[in-house]
């Protein structure tokens, strides 16, 4: 089978299968990941020269060279890779032992709605809001992504905006509807995040979606942007709210990070970490999402550096739909969208254990 062959078999199998990732690696057979387990697709084992070839022929669907130079520079590479009439993937490769290997993210066609999604029906409110900061975290594969295109696609709906996103690299696609939006994506579009930033305030953005925000300059940005009167979404990859906010005012210098905690809590309007959750039928996973909200409580708490454990009994309260992970489990349990014992496995593996189980709550 040639590269080109074997590639059109692997996207479309993935697809077929609902995967959500694809690995193609010397000297295996491609696989994929199908309900968090690995399976292997019905091929011969991969040669250097063929995942070589697989990447090439990705690139070369590529506006220019910038990912190719940068590979060669770095060793590794993320891009997006659409392959026609099946669908849409977050490409990754990187070289190991001599040999390229290559992960595909299947990026399903289209954006789905927020009611889709069953998340608190809050979040569409969130989306609608003016201006500010929105955080959208978790641990990988958690659906941050896939909350924060709904988000945009909710405001591209409903409300007449200028969006611009700048991600790492573009995933979903978004046309426009009532609103204007302008996908950046770094390194093809942009150098970088923080350089997309810097002029985001010259190109009349309502809305700010960062994808990643990941280093001190994004994390400027975005406190500047939020602070001038845009609607900043960003993303960033922790075990949950807290961590988040502490990672943020860790990217700064120590002799700074006092200032950075009084801009974030000023322009913080929530904080959305979500878990996937099982679902009793075994092939579908739901959210569970704590949710913090910029009530004066909440400001006070960030600005003072006070500990998480008093930011999680003010989620847990329920102030403004907040709400923490443990309720959000114990809701999705109750509603049978949740099987028992993966909310177990949620609650032993996730911060949860630690902070926020109580003595009678269920395990």
């Amino acid at each position: 089978m040639d590269p080109a062959e074997l590639l059109e078999h692997v996207v479309r199998a993935a697809v077929a299968r609902g995967a959500s990732d694809v690995r193609l690696k010397v000297p295996s057979p491609p696989l994929v990941r199908v309900n968090r387990h690995l399976e292997h697709l019905d091929a011969p084992a991969l040669t250097p020269d063929q995942t070589e070839a697989i990447l090439a022929l990705m690139m070369a669907s590529l506006p220019n060279a910038a990912k190719q130079i940068e590979f060669e520079r770095r060793g590794e590479v993320d891009f997006a890779f659409t392959r026609r009439e099946v669908g849409r993937f977050r490409i990754n490769a990187f070289r190991q032992r001599g040999s390229i290997s290559i992960v595909m993210r299947v990026v399903p066609y289209g954006v789905r709605a927020l009611a889709e999604l069953n998340l608190p029906p809050i979040v569409a409110e969130l989306a609608e809001l003016e201006s500010g900061l929105i955080l959208v975290c978790g641990p990988a594969s958690s659906g941050t992504t896939t909350t924060m295109a709904a988000m945009v696609d909710h405001v591209n709906r409903t409300q007449t905006r200028s969006i611009v996103t700048i991600e790492d690299p573009i995933e979903a696609l978004h046309a426009d509807n009532l609103s204007s939006i302008d996908q950046r994506e770094v390194g093809l579009d942009t150098p970088s995040a923080a350089d997309a930033l810097a002029s985001i305030l010259r190109q009349d953005a309502d809305v700010v979606v960062i994808g990643h925000l990941g280093e001190l300059a994004t994390a400027e940005g975005a406190l500047q942007a939020a602070e001038s009167g845009a609607l900043v979404i960003a993303g960033l990859t922790t075990n949950d709210i807290c961590d988040a906010l502490s990672r943020i005012v860790s990217f700064f210098p120590v002799h700074r990070q006092g200032v950075a905690r009084q801009s974030l809590a000023a322009t913080l309007q929530a904080g959305l970490g979500m878990r996937l959750v099982r679902a009793p039928d075994g092939t579908t996973r739901n959210p569970a999402a704590e949710i913090i909200r910029g009530t004066p409580q909440v400001r006070s708490a960030i600005a003072s550096a006070d500990p998480p454990e008093l930011l999680l009994e003010l989620m847990r309260a329920g102030e403004a739909g907040m709400q923490t992970v443990e309720q959000a489990l114990s809701r999705l349990v109750d509603l049978e969208m949740a099987d028992t014992a993966a909310a177990a496995d949620v609650r032993r593996n996730g911060r949860i254990a630690r902070h926020e189980v109580s003595p009678t709550a269920p395990r």
